[in-house]
């Protein structure tokens, strides 16, 4: 059965990495099947409409899919919509995971420096009896802007957290470097162990 994955990435500097690191995974067909993978008119259309019919098309690309791949670039971390597609992914019991793809070069031959792990920045905590969403905005935690209803715990796929203490998504997915760590032979593996580790 081919596994659906999500691949969110900062779209104007990463593009080009982006596809690389995605048809390396696509190149055993029948195996593997990416989403998230948008035609550039398309996606600056929904962003010009409106955030929430921006919101809606992510949603919709998400559907379907049991793993969202976060392809890091040096600035990824900090985009709006790819904090939008995490918050989702854990909303809709997806397996995440993080992969460096910095290393990788652009059109141009260029590589790019390593920003932080997008996943560092995204969490959840209890409040009141309920589980929610927060994020790390200018070195603190605050409760995540574009999604802010509570998260039903059985949707967790690891510990729920039992305090106001924040629950970092980092630490539990993990995060491989695709130059570093032979993406181009690994990447499958990575991504089931992300499936797995979420029970898809």
């Amino acid at each position: 059965m081919a596994r659906h994955t999500f691949f969110s990435y900062h779209y104007n500097p990463d593009v080009w990495r982006a596809w690389n690191v995605r048809n390396s995974w696509v190149g055993n067909p029948g195996t593997s099947q990416s989403v998230g993978f948008f035609d550039s008119s398309v996606f600056e259309a929904s962003r010009r409409e409106s955030p929430d019919a921006l919101k809606r098309f992510l949603r919709e690309g998400l559907e379907g899919t049991s793993v969202t791949c976060v392809l890091a670039g040096a600035g990824t971390y900090a985009r709006r919509w790819v904090r939008y597609e995490i918050a989702r992914s854990i909303v809709k019991g997806s397996g995440l995971l993080t992969v460096f793809i910095h290393g990788v070069k652009n059109r141009n031959g260029e590589t790019s420096s390593k920003g932080p792990d997008p996943l560092d920045f995204m969490g959840v905590y209890k409040s009141d009896g309920q589980i929610y969403l927060c994020e790390k905005v200018d070195g603190s935690w605050q409760k995540y802007a574009d999604y802010q209803l509570a998260i039903p715990p059985n949707v967790l796929w690891f510990s729920p957290p039992t305090s106001n203490t924040v629950v970092v998504l980092s630490s539990h997915c993990l995060a491989y470097d695709f130059v570093q760590q032979n993406g181009r032979q690994n990447i499958g593996g990575w991504i089931e162990t992300a499936a797995g580790l979420a029970g898809r």
